[in-house]
């Protein structure tokens, strides 16, 4: 995994401040701090307060505290390496049949998200809508994303099979090519691009990728991070990652993209964690003295849409996750998450688990995409069906806050499950029929 180890110390300086002169000795010990945003700091003086340097962890640590000591530096923060929110399975395939039957998650409600149905309306398979996902890597020379695809458009992708075979099982959930073999994507006439937080960072990338779309796009971040309840000593698992718009960086970033009226589709996390518990109030000791609590949006919202996983139902491909729709035991829960998408059984390129031993990773498969990372891509695609059928009525495209709102209203409402009952929220599956009515009932037309 390339970038495990890589840690990234951020830097705030103080608003308005002139950091040149610390900047240029930095400089000189070979120290780049970059701005994280690129923008004029009159127009946007929060933004511009931003930069970073990546890094090991331990080299980081003493020059954060030196960094820190500065009379203009606001605050210092250490944040880890983002993961994939993922479930893991690489394995091989062979020949291509159509799997379309097995994408059980296309069908009509409660079972699906109705993308059949959405498809037969004008738009609905997301004419219109630009989709960036941002992660590490992807394959786009894959027999089945060679329609409407974008490519990487801004950092450096991984050929590492863990990032490319897991951004190609999200671009499949979106944007599979519609032919007679392989899998469909929810919204295939979407144009889907890519963005990798590499050799950027988490905040950069999201920021960079904002600056290439028009309002009513969509971003889904494929990332989740270690948060104050992972002990770097003690795990190896995933428990206790959170969504990373706990960080104050990546909360501006976000914030910058839906104040552009872009819609940000962000992974819950895999920690298993109830994102309501009181560990989040707590500010980290660096953080700027002005951070609140996120995930509590009565202090503050980034109107991202955030993505829990459930339960497929049981017997799909042969296996029982437990009630259909209700939280699966790794998803993160809390009263912000949004909206559910399959965590379990999602059938998508990449990977190679399906039929065969074949070597050629452009003809590989899986039936075993789980995680929120299987979850996100299959809301952003439900949201670019919605956008897709007010784009060719030329009404208003839903905002952030619409598409929140909707997907809160509707959909096949989240199950029980012995110890893991409804109340721990992961929200609704969505119901793309029932978005796309209410979106355009209540969508007024274009203003040109």
């Amino acid at each position: 995994m390339e970038n495990i180890g890589r840690h990234e110390l951020i830097v705030m300086k103080k608003v308005g401040s002139d950091i040149s002169t610390l900047l240029e000795y930095l400089n000189k010990l070979g120290i780049l701090l970059h701005p994280i945003f690129d923008v004029d700091e009159k127009d946007y003086p929060d933004l511009s307060a931003y930069y970073n340097f990546m890094g090991k962890k331990e080299k980081l640590e003493n020059l954060s505290i030196f960094i820190r000591e500065h009379n203009l530096i606001e605050a210092t923060y250490i944040k880890p390496p983002t993961y994939l929110p993922k479930i893991p399975n690489e394995t091989l395939t062979s020949e291509t049949p159509d799997y379309s039957m097995r994408q059980v998650y296309l069908n009509a409600p409660p079972v699906g998200i109705n993308a059949y149905s959405a498809w037969t309306i004008p738009g609905g398979k997301g004419t219109g809508v630009n989709i960036i996902d941002i992660e590490g890597g992807w394959r786009n020379t894959h027999e089945d994303l060679t329609e409407n695809n974008g490519g990487v458009v801004a950092g450096q992708a991984s050929t590492d099979p863990y990032w490319e075979n897991h951004g190609t099982a999200v671009l499949g959930v979106v944007s599979g090519d519609e032919n007679s073999y392989g899998i469909k994507g929810i919204c295939p006439d979407s144009h889907v691009m890519e963005v990798s937080h590499m050799r950027m960072g988490s905040a950069r990338a999201i920021f960079t990728a904002a600056r290439k779309l028009k309002r009513g796009d969509i971003i889904i971040l494929e990332m989740h991070r270690p948060g104050p309840r992972y002990d770097y000593e003690e795990r190896i698992d995933q428990k206790g990652y959170i969504a990373v718009e706990w960080w104050p960086d990546d909360f501006a970033a976000i914030k910058f993209a839906t104040d552009r009226e872009i819609i940000i589709v962000e992974a819950a996390g895999n920690g298993e964690e109830n994102l309501d518990d009181s560990i989040y109030d707590i500010k980290p000791e660096h953080f700027p003295d002005n951070w609140s609590n996120p995930f509590d949006r009565r202090n503050r919202d980034c109107l991202a849409v955030v993505v829990g996983a459930g339960a497929p139902p049981p017997g799909t491909h042969g296996r029982n996750w437990g009630n259909d729709r209700s939280r699966l035991s790794f998803s993160n829960y809390g009263k912000c998450v949004d909206v559910q998408g399959w965590g379990y059984e999602v059938t998508t390129t990449g990977y190679g688990d399906l039929s065969g031993t074949n070597i050629n990773k452009d003809l590989w498969y899986t039936d075993n995409f789980g995680g929120t990372s299987s979850a996100s891509p299959i809301v952003a695609g439900a949201i670019a069906c919605t956008q897709g059928t007010l784009i060719v009525r030329e009404k208003e495209p839903m905002k952030p806050a619409d598409v929140r709102h909707y997907l809160n209203i509707s959909g096949s409402p989240q199950q029980d499950e012995p110890s893991r009952p409804a109340s721990q929220r992961i929200g609704n599956r969505p119901d793309i029929m029932q978005i796309i009515k209410l979106a355009n009932e209540n969508n007024p037309d274009r203003i040109v």
